[in-house]
């Protein structure tokens, strides 16, 4: 096992560094740096004005020198300009080339400042993190357990009314993007023309004093979108395990239906989902962009919005850095509780 996991360390770390040198080159192609340029400089620049501003800070250097500086491996850009103003990429407003350290990148903990918040990228990620981290939290306490109950119960008894019905809900849930279903959440329970008007404040006054009134229906617009995917792979799956020759024999042999199902296909009809349920980790942190947009939210997807939507490139890097974190070590996370869940498998 222990081998096991240093291979795999040692995959996501090299897919790490592919994936973030694909999102850096990307970032830094020439039609985003020229609008960077005209966002901090000014719109009517010319081209030629664009590629000196560009030049001056260092935007123009070979992609492998400026990704070994974002790293924090080759020594960061410094100029002074014409008019005294010292900048580079690792200066700071009021940074003096005394103050200004050498190397500043992902390996020195900096990860650069934002154009658009002006502030530490590192404290604009932790906070924004830390608020969809909470928003997830509540998310997953409903999503997991109500999927799991709903496929299980399905797939218990497979064609009886019962299956039926949770089967349509979960293909309903599953079909009905966050988007229409938040509007429609929106519409019915906080619209006081409807009359149901259950639900008051916002979800940014969540984010300082969270209540039901003002956190629910986000947490309920996101858990139903991804409950309908893991009830229904949970109840393929003990659908499977219910018709599997060792419960047909635990049967015959006079075993109660509620032991059978506790006892002997509860543990295998979960292998499955919970491959499932780890993967809902990456599409929490980055699938929900539109509902905390559209509860005006500022978690993590929203940071995600005002960086690509105003080219905050290292802002946008970070977020992209943290993503491809998250996704590697929940597969990781996966890869592992597969093996204990599945006897069957044997690492040597």
């Amino acid at each position: 096992m222990g081998l096991f996991i240093l291979r795999r360390l040692g995959v996501m770390l090299l897919t790490a560094l592919c994936l973030t040198f694909v999102v850096f080159f990307l970032t830094n192609l020439y039609p985003n740096l020229e609008k960077l340029a005209k966002t901090q400089g000014n719109q009517r620049m010319s081209d030629e004005q664009v590629v000196s501003w560009l030049e001056n800070r260092g935007y123009m250097q070979p992609t492998l020198v400026k990704y070994g500086q974002w790293l924090g491996v080759v020594p960061g850009f410094t100029n002074t300009l014409d008019d005294g103003q010292f900048v580079g990429s690792c200066t700071r407003p009021g940074s003096t080339p005394e103050t200004t350290p050498r190397y500043c990148g992902v390996l020195q903990g900096d990860w650069g400042y934002s154009t658009v918040f002006k502030d530490e990228v590192g404290s604009i990620v932790g906070k924004r993190l830390g608020n969809t981290g909470y928003l997830m939290f509540w998310v997953l306490l409903l999503m997991v357990p109500t999927a799991l109950l709903v496929g299980v119960l399905a797939g218990m008894r497979e064609g009886s009314a019962l299956d039926r019905s949770l089967s349509t809900f979960s293909i309903i849930t599953t079909a009905t993007p966050e988007y229409v279903s938040g509007v429609i959440f929106i519409a019915i329970f906080t619209s006081s023309t409807v009359g149901l008007k259950w639900f008051k404040g916002t979800a940014t006054q969540a984010m300082e004093n969270p209540t039901f009134e003002n956190f629910f229906l986000p947490v309920l617009t996101i858990a139903l979108y991804g409950m309908g995917y893991i009830a229904r792979m949970t109840r393929a799956s003990m659908t499977e395990v219910m018709t599997a020759q060792y419960i047909r024999t635990a049967r015959l042999k006079g075993v109660s239906f509620s032991n059978i199902v506790m006892k002997h296909a509860l543990r295998n009809a979960l292998i499955a989902p919970f491959t499932v349920i780890m993967l809902q980790f990456p599409w929490l942190l980055n699938g929900v962009v539109i509902v905390e947009t559209l509860f005006n939210y500022k978690g993590f997807g929203w940071a995600l919005v005002q960086a690509a939507g105003n080219n905050d490139i290292q802002l946008l890097l970070a977020i992209s850095v943290v993503s491809v974190f998250v996704v590697l070590v929940t597969q990781l996370i996966s890869d592992i509780g597969y093996v204990y869940l599945n006897p069957r498998i044997r690492i040597s």
